[in-house]
């Protein structure tokens, strides 16, 4: 469709659409060009020239006749002077008419005013990504496009990123319902027996009733527990670009929590919202086993890592070189999904890095994962850290989000959802997950929960205690922790460590370093009990196991140059995941699992009897006991 027959509502929306922004980035937000390829697009410095001899279309118009929440989108476009510098854009909404007032800046009227409020694209794409447009002037590319509730319109530019000129707009495409409920993901309850699933929509509690319809397998009726609703604002974000130019409706978030559920068996549930007249707008439907009674014995497989991402199906916004490895971690856990029962992402979930529409995008990406199985997530610098916002650091991390959207887009079954810290059991497992951005020092509420966690795992029938957080608070030879001396998060091994060696911890593992590393079984810098670099420990540990793996999808990291410190038993600078697996009180099989061939690639085994952890260690045992 070239520009000459747009309709003028159409091309109005999209002026207000790339208006400059109105309030300026800090410069703790202009660091973030190297890390979310959103903000490398410097749309405030858009002009619409419109070019009658360029055109850009989108087929099919409709998506989602089947009640499906995703769809591919063929897009062409054509321009008669082909550079490097053009790109094609994915807008929505793409109907701004309500506040249409001002437009962005015109070829040829540099003095109109700019819009109030700019709107990033959802992702993009350069045009020679198709290997013949440099040479034809026109191209056929894909776009994988979700229901984020909106329409959207394509935009090419020309101009690259720095100097953004629009020179033709697509026409609308929607979904069949924008509303549907999409994207369900599981989590843990706060009992062992209760299964918390939560989605979006665009329904409000006023247009319609959120529910889940539910039964166990092998029984004939089901049942339908009420969901609750939240939402938030911009006023509820804390900063630029998240409240500015990477604002978007994050839509309505729905949980319900289904309760009383029979350990080990499967179940089948489907999310639905009950309109006025009766009927339902359904989503999809899928099923879940519950978790085992805590202390049952059974097979029980988990996988943990951090600092996964986004992917990209469609080779769209640059993502390859932000977060190369999400989308093969993510294909590898589909892959896999037979093979474990519940996932712990431990923190730098999305990297929306304040680009909210990003949030959607991520939940679609882990839908096949999370609608099956529990998805536990823990507090990340890149979801809580920002200035003056009451975290243990003050960075710029989260680009104004301050946890917010993390902590309305999933549930965690913590007594407060703004401090990311809880317990999980998961049979023969006893989780206890930080939250490395509020303060964990001795004094802290946090440090109270973590004593009160490891102390109140029953270790004759659960005898894996596992530590989960983001940071690294124990040991990492990552090159940052090396040079500053601390081969950690800095106070979070001095603050921690009597905690884990009381309790005797069998094992943490941490994410935010981009690479994976495995210490022995370590107190005070001291390997307590040496191994081989695959192998088997059996018997008393007398220290705990540490684990750095933020190697989900984000761009990997080096290690400190020179000799390994004496603790460093293993390391890979590869995308990947860890796998824990039990099937009974005595043995516990560690691995660490590539992304891109599913191999396993470093793995020990725990075997020991209960007398192994009631046994005294160096500072294990209270200091007045005869047994110390």
């Amino acid at each position: 469709m070239g520009a000459s027959v747009l309709p003028s509502l159409l091309v109005a929306s999209v002026l207000l659409l790339l208006g400059a922004a109105a309030t300026a980035m800090t410069v703790e937000d202009s660091e973030l060009d190297n890390i979310q390829p959103l903000s490398t697009l410097k749309l405030d410095a858009a002009q619409v020239a419109m070019d009658s001899a360029s055109a850009i279309h989108a087929s099919p118009d409709v998506l989602g006749k089947d009640g499906e929440d995703s769809a591919w989108v063929t897009v062409n476009f054509t321009t008669p002077s082909p550079s490097s510098g053009h790109w094609i854009g994915l807008f929505s909404p793409a109907d701004f008419s309500s506040s249409i007032g001002s437009g962005a800046k015109v070829a040829g009227a540099e003095d109109a005013p700019g819009a109030g409020l700019p709107t990033a694209p959802v992702k993009y794409k350069f045009g020679n990504y198709e290997p013949n447009f440099l040479r034809t002037g026109s191209g056929n590319t894909s776009f994988l496009v979700i229901n984020q509730r909106y329409d959207y319109a394509f935009g090419l530019f020309s101009g690259g990123k720095d100097n953004p000129k629009l020179i033709a707009v697509s026409n609308k495409i929607s979904f069949m319902n924008p509303k549907a409920p999409v994207f369900p993901r599981l989590s843990q309850g706060k009992q062992w027996n209760e299964m918390a699933v939560t989605w979006t929509s665009g329904y409000s509690i006023d247009e319609a009733y959120p529910f889940v319809e539910w039964r166990m397998k092998g029984e004939e009726s089901s049942k339908r527990t009420p969901a609750g609703t939240l939402t938030f604002t911009r006023g509820h974000l804390c900063g630029s670009p998240a409240r500015a130019q990477g604002y978007r409706d994050p839509g309505f978030i729905h949980t319900a929590v289904l309760k009383d559920l029979w350990p080990n068996r499967e179940y089948s549930y489907q999310i639905g919202h009950e309109l006025p007249d009766g009927t339902v707008a359904w989503g999809k439907s899928s099923t879940f086993r519950a978790s085992p009674f805590p202390g049952q014995a059974s097979l029980q497989r988990v996988v943990i890592f951090g600092d996964m991402g986004l992917g990209s199906k469609d080779g769209s916004s640059e993502l390859q070189g932000f977060q190369p490895g999400a989308q093969v971690t993510t294909d590898r856990l589909v892959k896999d999904l037979p093979n474990y029962d519940a996932v712990f992402h431990i923190g730098d979930l999305s990297y929306a890095n304040g680009f909210l529409a990003q949030w959607d995008q991520f939940t679609a990406q882990i839908e096949p994962i999370a609608s099956k199985v529990p998805y536990m997530v823990a507090s990340g610098n890149h979801e809580r850290t920002y200035i003056n916002t009451g975290g243990f650091y003050n960075g710029n991390d989260s680009r104004g989000e301050c946890g917010v959207p993390a902590e309305t887009y999933f549930y965690v079954p913590a007594t407060n959802r703004g401090k990311f810290w809880y317990a999980a059991d998961y049979g023969m497992f006893r989780f206890c997950v930080g939250d490395t951005e509020h303060d964990w020092r001795p004094g802290s509420e946090q440090h109270a929960f973590l004593d009160a966690c490891f102390a109140s795992a029953d270790r004759k029938h659960q005898p894996w205690l596992v530590f989960l957080a983001h940071r690294p608070l124990g040991y990492s030879s990552n090159d940052f922790y090396a040079q500053e001396g601390a081969f950690a998060e800095p106070m979070g091994r001095e603050s921690l460590q009597p905690l884990w060696q009381k309790h005797r911890v069998d094992l943490a593992v941490y994410g935010h370093v981009h690479n994976y590393e495995r210490t022995c079984p370590v107190y005070e810098n001291t390997c307590t009990v040496k191994g081989p670099q695959q192998g088997a420990y059996t018997g008393a540990l007398g220290g705990t196991i540490h684990v750095v793996a933020g190697t989900a999808g984000a761009k990997l990291r080096s290690y400190a140059g020179g000799a390994w410190p004496q603790w460093s038993v293993a390391r890979n600078q590869s995308f990947g995941y860890v796998k824990l697996t039990a099937s009974d009180h005595s043995t516990m099989r560690f691995e660490f699992v590539h992304s891109d061939d599913g191999a396993v690639h470093d793995g020990f085994t725990i075997t020991r009897d209960y007398k192994d952890i009631m046994a005294c260690a160096v500072d294990s045992c209270p200091p007045h006991s005869l047994a110390n």
